[in-house]
């Protein structure tokens, strides 16, 4: 095997025998688990439920609604079949003019109104992947470097860096502040790169964040906003999550912000990156945008798209969906409903074992506490607690290393992407392996004495204190990826 890794070493580039993509860690570890051992309520009861995805499932019973009144929306329907030769043979790269036009002002109503988006910035990229790298590729050179504040996203190490050749410098951030962003952070990351001789070029910040599931509050953004106006570096904001807050305080964008400084900030330095994957749970149709304040990167990042263009089929569709302000409104009403109440199953499901989550109020994920499950305090300890997580009590959440998180012992679990049966299921797993667990010294030793049976009642309990019902919630997704997994 080495000698023919060596050979392919020699005749490939060094992208094609590199391990930058990144799968070479334990957040796509436990995708593969699941993938070789999917849960089914009926086929596989102790399969492993998938836990890691972040996909926001919950209100697609709304956009079913929606389509089957809009048959005309698509052109792949009898009663749209009429517009199918004018989009089929018509690629324009600067986007089909109604579909920016749609995605500018959705952006504005998930922003509450409070700032307006030119559609003419509005330039397409393939998800919110293909939108960082072109950013990426517009804004450093290759050994350049980007301030990522930890914990991040896993794969911004893939999307970032691997094509382009730049790097992500963490910006560390500690639990004691949950986490949050301070100039002294800040500051020290850049004064390290420069002692490195390494060039930053910008700071990336994830508002909402992910893994964290907490908004940016105003004062962080506008400390972000001077600190790369002093140091004149580019500002890119993932805005990704914007339509997920499920509650106070409201999402605050940096379109605000900019707002509210002009003539204060150089325009030309900041950069939003949006995508329809989460706020609509559309991660397959593959919409991403790149929105500059930089006429020189629109211009770029636009020939660039040419290389990762949403189809026109799916922009036809999606303009249609956005320009009707009522189900807009009403979705984004709705959307936000479910997942405040399911954010509580699974906080309140969690607090009942003794296990603490981060405040939050947004995302499809809670940053889950285990530290006091570890033996140690060390990384090593967590991977270790992972493997049990992941192999025995069967549930891939995806631990805090992956995530470059500073601390040991927290973990990101996804809780949008099942239904209301198997979010019981999952739950009811981590309370029995909490209940075995003797290291927990918060834990009464009675609960360790339960049954299963016992042990699943106290979580009926739980349903009746949320008012949630055990049984499907009509609402909840009928057939999520982990049933369609095995059927």
């Amino acid at each position: 095997m080495e000698h023919i890794s060596s050979i392919q070493q020699q005749i490939l580039s060094k992208i094609a025998t590199s391990d930058g993509h990144g799968e070479n860690s334990a957040f796509f570890d436990g995708w593969k688990a699941y993938d070789l051992d999917p849960y089914h309520p009926m086929e596989n009861k102790n399969g492993v439920i998938q836990m890691g995805l972040a996909e926001n499932q919950l209100s697609f019973d709304l956009i079913n609604e929606w389509i089957k009144n809009n048959p005309k929306a698509s052109i792949c329907t009898a009663e749209g079949l009429e517009k199918f030769k004018d989009i089929a043979i018509f690629q324009d790269y600067h986007g089909l003019p109604e579909f920016r036009h749609a995605v500018a002002r959705f952006m504005e109503k998930v922003r509450g109104n409070r700032v307006r988006f030119d559609p003419d910035r509005i330039v397409m990229a393939g998800g919110a992947t293909g939108a960082q790298e072109t950013l990426a590729f517009c804004l450093a050179d290759p050994g350049d470097a980007l301030l990522v504040p930890t914990p991040y996203y896993p794969a911004n190490d893939r999307d970032l860096t691997w094509r382009t050749g730049i790097q992500l410098l963490p910006v560390i951030c500690y639990s004691s502040n949950d986490f949050k962003i301070t100039r002294h952070a800040l500051e020290s990351a850049h004064k390290k790169a420069e002692e490195s001789n390494i060039r930053v070029k910008g700071l990336l910040l994830n508002n909402p964040s992910n893994p964290l599931g907490t908004v940016l509050d105003r004062e962080t953004l506008t400390e972000a906003l001077n600190f790369i106006t002093e140091k004149n570096i580019h500002l890119i904001c993932d805005e990704i999550y914007s339509a997920t807050v499920f509650r106070q305080p409201g999402f605050v964008s940096i379109a605000e912000i900019v707002q509210e400084n002009i003539g204060k900030c150089n325009l030309d330095l900041i950069h939003i990156v949006y995508s329809l994957s989460k706020d609509l749970g559309f991660p397959g149709f593959r919409v991403g945008v790149v929105y500059s304040y930089n006429d020189a990167v629109t211009n770029c990042a636009r020939k660039m798209s040419s290389f990762g263009l949403v189809s026109t089929q799916s922009q036809h569709l999606i303009a249609s969906m956005l320009s009707d302000d009522v189900f807009v409104d009403r979705y984004l009403a709705e959307s936000s409903k479910r997942l405040g109440n399911r954010h509580s199953v699974i906080s309140k499901g969690l607090a009942q074992v003794g296990i603490g989550s981060l405040k939050s109020n947004a995302g499809l994920y809670c940053w889950m506490d285990l530290r006091k499950l570890l033996k140690d305090q060390t990384f090593e300890a967590e991977t270790e607690l992972w493997k049990v997580i992941v192999n025995e009590v069967k549930l891939n959440v995806s631990p805090g290393a992956s995530f470059h998180c500073s601390e040991p012992g927290w973990f990101r679990v996804c809780f949008a992407n099942m239904d209301d049966e198997t979010m019981m299921v999952a739950l009811n797993r981590i309370l029995n392996f909490v209940a075995q667990n003797k290291e927990i010294e918060a834990t009464p030793r009675r609960q360790y004495r339960r049954n299963k049976l016992e042990i699943s009642l106290s979580f009926r309990r739980l349903d009746e204190i949320m008012m949630t019902p055990h049984k499907m919630s009509p609402h909840s997704p009928m057939s999520s990826p982990l049933v369609r997994a095995k059927t």
